[in-house]
């Protein structure tokens, strides 16, 4: 097998993981996301942009099947897209500007946060 199908194949796979993280956990998909693309291959701050090009449409997806099942709530959706479209363009700018070992260090704490909240509440 060539070097690109390979490369494709393990991001088949990790594409599974990330899509399924996503929907089950109803986000997170770009904190599995980033580590998998960067075993197959991506820079580090490539791969946090790239992160979110592949989890708009598994987000898309994931929203219509629990949309059809009665699993939201709209009343959320303009004071949340204000913040995370005000978060994600700065977070956009800081990722040019911050260093990579800046931006690792960032990922690790936050994805260290997350996990120590769930742990213990």
């Amino acid at each position: 097998m060539d070097e690109t199908k390979t490369k494709n194949t393990k991001r088949i796979f990790c594409g599974v993981a990330v899509g399924a993280a996503n929907s089950l956990f109803g986000g997170g998909g770009g904190m599995l996301a980033v580590p998998l693309l960067c075993k197959t291959g991506y820079e580090e701050k490539a791969a946090h942009a790239t992160a979110i090009l592949v989890i708009l449409p598994v987000s898309l997806f994931s929203f219509l099947l629990y949309f059809f099942r009665g699993l939201y709530d709209f009343s959320v959706l303009i004071p949340t897209a204000l913040g995370v479209t005000a978060g994600g363009f700065l977070g956009a700018k800081l990722l040019g500007k911050m260093p990579t070992k800046t931006v690792n260090l960032t990922f690790a704490l936050l994805q260290a946060a997350a996990g120590a909240f769930l742990f213990f509440s």
